[in-house]
């Protein structure tokens, strides 16, 4: 009974395994096992293939035979009047070809390639908000930039022009046999005198008031006590003349 229920290893299953020295023989075994597993899944699957196919190509010959008197469906239409070729309806406004068949062949369910659009579509609107965004920041950027180098621009020319009105000050204050200015800043200093101009945007800070508001009274005291625009560069006889002939008292009104 033993030898019968011994395995025959002259049998198909051992010949064809791998026979080399040294290769234990349960090895041989599980891997003959495993290959034969996977033939028969390989097959099963060519087989699932085959049958789809010829699924499809049934499917496919159907849909595009027409309707015969065969069927029921079509036979009382013509019961009822219906010619082959005919459009559908009472007035004959309806279709004349047949609804096309979307077969669906995907394992994803119902909506998942509405939902899968409307996602890339908020996708690409989220995308194009940022877009938006980051151009309207770096337009805003550059609208304050301009503001900053703009008003850096007018605050370097009044500095200029205060020190020409403080030059004009000294020079037709004397003239008129003042030593002493008004307002000590209304002179430049004297070891200001020699400096350049982009050497001299500080040389006010002993007072409180600012750039333009020590030009506005500057070039008012010239105005009312010499007749002169530092604008015009022009000395004028009396009020009556400066007032008719110079255009303002400010730089504005000289452009």
């Amino acid at each position: 009974m033993e030898e019968d229920e011994e395995e025959d290893y002259m049998s198909d299953l051992f010949i064809k395994q791998d026979v080399r020295p040294g290769l234990p023989m349960v090895r041989r075994v599980k891997e003959a096992i495993q290959k034969e597993e996977k033939q028969k899944e390989a097959n099963e699957k060519n087989r699932q293939k085959s049958i789809k196919e010829e699924e499809k190509e049934r499917r496919d010959l159907v849909l595009k035979s027409a309707l015969g008197n065969e069927n029921k469906g079509f036979a009382l239409l013509q019961k009822m009047g219906y010619k082959s070729g005919q459009a559908l309806g009472k007035s004959g406004e309806g279709i004349v070809e047949p609804i096309p068949l979307n077969i669906k062949t995907g394992r994803s369910g119902l909506g998942h390639e509405e939902l899968k659009k409307r996602k890339a579509e908020e996708k690409l609107e989220n995308y194009r908000q940022k877009l938006h965004m980051k151009k309207k920041a770096n337009e805003q950027a550059a609208d304050q930039f301009r503001v900053r180098f703009k008003n850096k621009q007018e605050e370097r020319k009044m500095e200029g022009d205060l020190r020409k009105s403080q030059r004009a000050c000294q020079q037709l204050d004397m003239q008129k046999d003042i030593d002493v200015p008004k307002e000590t800043w209304y002179w430049l200093e004297p070891e200001e005198e020699d400096k350049d101009d982009e050497d001299k945007e500080d040389e006010c800070t002993s007072s409180d008031l600012s750039v333009s508001e020590k030009l506005h009274i500057l070039t008012a005291y010239l105005r009312e006590k010499h007749f002169y625009c530092i604008w015009c560069g022009t000395t004028y006889e009396d009020p009556e003349d400066l007032s008719s002939n110079c255009p303002g008292d400010s730089a504005a009104d000289h452009d």
